[in-house]
């Protein structure tokens, strides 16, 4: 989740990308809840039922026509097609791949198309919060660094807790990159590359609209550089949309912007403000 991006970020399914600024991919279902799924009524003389399973796998699918990443276009402002897929254990631990198609300029090299993103966390909920760490890793497996400094992958580790208040959850997430080559920014078009670290800080908001299949989401972010994901020093990403569940069908439709500029070969600002549509199914 490069731009020339981590976004989360953050994916995922339907609005989860381009809408927050997790940088996480739609991460994990709640262990308790996916390990607790109701199992098939035994008779009533019948002994008590098996417990429940230690992992559980859960993935999704999704066409999307901009991947945003903090509000920055990751396509060219062109659509994209995202998977993942989650194994988590019932304690709370989890591993997670998320992978979406991308443009040459996301990269340094600006050759690759493809972002896979590895991520490992635990997760917890106690006392009405739900508190998540992790490390992710974002690799772009046809990029080709010409020279060191160039290379693409780069790791970011993150935490975040959200507290529930009826249908309305609210979360607060902090991504921090330590310094790495990655990261470096080239210092006033002089071809001397400095490594730099990165903190991005974000609030999102969600809520279901009782007896609909209806959800809101609201967000808010800041990137801190000076570094590449910064957009050379620091920037805001804000934005807000809704979903419409169907069965395993999730639609989404999320206005994104951005106080900074990128500006593509095209011309064409990768900052500015836009509409983003989506389709998703989980299984």
């Amino acid at each position: 989740m490069r731009f020339s991006h981590i976004s989360l970020g953050v994916l995922a399914l339907a609005l989860a990308t381009p809408a927050s600024a997790d940088p996480k991919p739609a991460g994990p279902v709640d262990p308790a809840t996916a390990a607790g799924a109701p199992a098939a009524p035994a008779a009533a003389d019948s002994g008590p039922t098996a417990p429940p399973p230690p992992f559980t796998i859960n993935g999704s699918a999704t066409l999307i026509s901009d991947y945003r990443f903090r509000g920055i276009s990751q396509t060219n402002l062109q659509p994209a097609i995202q998977g993942s897929i989650t194994l988590t254990h019932a304690s709370g631990f989890y591993a997670s791949v998320w992978s979406s198609s991308t443009s040459g300029y996301v990269t340094q090299t600006g050759n690759g198309n493809q972002e896979i993103d590895l991520i490992a966390g635990y997760k917890k909920t106690t006392n009405g919060f739900t508190f998540d760490a992790g490390v992710l890793y974002y690799v772009y497996p046809q990029s080709r660094p010409s020279s060191d400094r160039s290379r693409s992958n780069f790791f970011e580790p993150y935490a975040d807790v959200s507290y529930i208040v009826g249908p309305v959850t609210a979360k607060v997430t902090v991504n921090y990159a330590p310094k790495q080559k990655a990261l470096a920014l080239d210092q006033g078009q002089s071809g001397l590359f400095k490594s730099n670290d990165n903190v991005y800080l974000a609030g999102d908001l969600s809520a279901s609209i009782p007896n609909t299949p209806i959800g809101l989401t609201a967000h808010v972010g800041h990137t801190w550089g000076p570094s590449w994901l910064a957009l050379g020093k620091e920037y805001t990403d804000y934005g807000f949309g809704a979903t419409y569940t169907y069965k395993q069908l999730v639609f989404g439709l999320n206005y994104v912007d951005t106080n900074g500029v990128f500006t593509l070969a095209n011309g064409k600002n990768a900052a500015r403000s836009g509409i983003v549509a989506s389709v998703g199914v989980s299984f």
